[in-house]
């Protein structure tokens, strides 16, 4: 039986991978009423006077929602919103599995950008934080930055922010172990989409200082078509408008990152970067490169997108800490500071003895991951004023 096959074995048997489970008994009478009625009324008259009271004495404080229009799911496109349901029950699973989140999946049935963010805010008040999934771009921005804007409670953008954030990490841990600095190599990035643009400003916060990125008509340079992130990139890294080729681009460069298609890299395209080359290739199934191939060619460190290779570029690793450590602490948002202390976190759970070609990417199964990112993130929450508790949990503390 091949994945696909078990994947569907699986939800028939089981209708879903996800349920909901009580935390406490409803035996008897007594049970009953103090969990419902007239028990109940006690905790709705304290959250009507303080109504933060509901992430302590309600499932709100642990419950995010994973939600989705079906607009662009995984590699599959629009499919819609009732087919986009099992990947926001994996994701949800993935809460679950890694940080103990109780994570709900919602699929909101508009292509109506308007529509789906008045329907997000008035669900606020029945989550901790809103993990935005798989919406086509480049609407995605304006969704994203108008809920950040208007909600009090985190908005994240996983398929953006996550996949950068894990990307950070794993250039981190390659340039570590070529021994090249941040600030002093060439990055060309492959992919101008939500997660290559996102990427772009995480390496510019982290410090990078010569990058390029491309699209599928070669450097990235304003033509007038370009969407608002795009443009503001592009202001940013390529101020003077060089244009060029991919092979103009990558020669001689330090650092090559796909967020594109499969196969998009050639065996001789590799032979044009700079010695000690990193290249990180994030399509998937397929990825722009195979792991060997890059190898073979001369590439010093490689990584993939794959959990059958090495150095898997995952954002499964980032979310659950991320947003673990954004509810534990009540944060309003994530901002730039909270991204960047997750990339730090997770590169530095990657020794340096333990650190090798095949081995600058800690391995999502690692326990330490989402309780690493979990700490940065609440820790960096209260430091930038975001969080609304202004001490660690004691579940925290050393």
């Amino acid at each position: 039986m091949d994945l696909k096959q078990e994947s569907m074995e699986m939800r028939r048997r089981h209708g879903g991978i996800l349920t909901t489970q009580l935390k406490v008994p409803m035996n008897d009478r007594h049970d009953l009423a103090v969990a419902y009625t007239p028990g109940v009324a006690e905790p709705c008259l304290h959250i009507k006077d303080e109504e933060d009271l509901s992430f302590s004495l309600t499932l709100r404080g642990n419950v995010i929602a994973v939600i989705s229009d079906g607009t662009r799911v995984l590699g599959l496109g629009d499919i819609g919103a009732a087919a986009a349901i099992p990947v926001m029950e994996g994701k949800s699973a993935i809460y679950r599995r890694f940080a103990g989140i109780d994570a709900l999946p919602v699929v909101i049935d508009t292509k109506d950008p308007e529509e789906f963010i008045r329907t997000v805010k008035l669900l606020e008040k029945n989550y901790a934080g809103i993990n935005l999934e798989d919406i086509s771009s480049p609407k995605c921005y304006d969704i994203e930055d108008r809920l950040i804007e208007e909600m009090n409670i985190p908005v994240f953008h996983d398929d953006q922010h996550g996949t950068a954030i894990a990307a950070l990490a794993a250039v981190l841990g390659g340039l570590r172990f070529v021994k090249k600095e941040l600030s002093r190599v060439k990055i060309v990035i492959n992919g101008a989409g939500a997660a290559g643009t996102a990427i772009a400003n995480m390496l510019l916060a982290a410090g990078a200082k010569n990058m390029t990125m491309l699209n599928s008509k070669g450097i990235l340079h304003d033509d007038g078509r370009l969407n608002r992130v795009q443009k503001d990139i592009v202001e940013r890294i390529n101020p003077e408008g060089r244009t060029g080729t991919f092979r103009d681009a990558i020669e001689g460069a330090d650092v090559l990152l796909g967020i594109s298609t499969a196969n998009a890299f050639k065996p001789e395209d590799m032979k044009l970067l700079a010695a000690d080359s990193i290249v990180f290739a994030m399509a998937n199934p397929v990825p722009e490169i195979m792991y060997d191939d890059a190898l073979a060619a001369g590439v010093k460190v490689c990584g993939t997108g794959r959990s059958d290779m090495p150095n898997q570029v995952n954002n499964s690793s980032v979310f659950p800490g991320l947003f673990r450590g954004a509810i534990d602490v009540r944060s309003r948002r994530i901002n730039m500071e909270m991204k960047l202390a997750a990339a730090y976190a997770l590169a530095d759970l990657v020794s340096d003895d333990e650190l090798r070609a095949d081995n600058v990417v800690v391995d999502v199964f690692d326990e330490r991951v989402p309780k690493a990112v979990a700490k940065a993130v609440a820790e960096a929450a209260i430091q930038t004023g975001v969080a609304r508790l202004t001490e660690l949990p004691e579940t925290y503390r050393d």
